[in-house]
């Protein structure tokens, strides 16, 4: 079931995410510093991505995933650091997606912010055990992350983990489901997505899929999923 005041949280967050990531994504891309690569590696620059159709698809990608938010929060006090990282997840979705890499310069300010949000909605509700159980469950989704990536380097970038951990953190305050659904339900998409295109000889197994993407639709199907997941599982 839809939040109290859905349709107004999702018109605020169509109208507040879509144009902050529309500006904001090319202006990041024109500013983010280069990785160093390893020998034989290469990649898009993310200065040639900064254009009209980065604009575009960040503004749209933001606009959507604010809305559903929206819809699905309604006017909770968590909503704010949800949409924060609606607008900072369309940038470095589309990022990743083009370039196979998620630049931990827009990564950990977004951390900051969220948390400083949480806080807010902690302030303003009370409910410190929903503050407790984020930051608890952003450090195990970075900590399980990490694990993957150190077992499996070729499978899952670090930039994965960095995000697993902020996505960790915000499905943590909405519930274990809500974790557990959003976080690791992306990474079983990507990995299922990953194979189908082996298998289908689009790509290589010596090829990266980009989890980034994968990720922020799991973590967006936690929201919507988590509480029913989880009571389903209860019984």
């Amino acid at each position: 079931m839809p939040a109290e005041n859905a349709l107004l949280a999702a018109g605020i967050g169509a109208v507040v995410c879509g144009p902050a990531a529309y500006a904001l994504g090319p202006w990041l891309m024109r500013r983010i510093p280069e990785p160093v690569l390893e020998e034989g590696e290469s990649k898009t620059s993310y200065a040639s991505l900064a254009g009209r159709r980065a604009a575009h698809w960040c503004g749209g990608l933001a606009a959507v995933a604010g809305a559903l938010l929206g819809w699905l929060l309604g006017l909770d006090a968590v909503l704010p650091a949800w949409l924060v990282l609606a607008v900072a997840g369309a940038v470095l979705g589309y990022i990743d997606a083009r370039t196979r890499y998620l630049p931990s310069v827009i990564i950990w300010p977004t951390y900051l912010v969220v948390g400083v949000g949480l806080l807010g909605a902690a302030l303003a509700t009370g409910e410190w055990g929903s503050l407790r159980r984020a930051a608890i469950a952003g450090a195990i989704g970075f900590g399980v992350f990490y694990v993957l990536w150190f077992a499996f380097p070729r499978g899952v970038g670090f930039g994965d983990v960095r995000l697993s951990g902020l996505l960790g953190l915000a499905l943590g305050w909405l519930g274990w489901g809500q974790f557990v659904s959003g976080l690791y339900g992306g990474f079983f998409l990507g990995a299922v997505v990953g194979i189908v295109l082996i298998v289908g000889r689009v790509m290589t197994r010596k090829q990266m899929v980009p989890f980034g993407p994968f990720m922020l639709v799991g973590a967006l199907g936690g929201v919507l999923l988590g509480m029913p997941l989880e009571r389903l599982y209860a019984g």
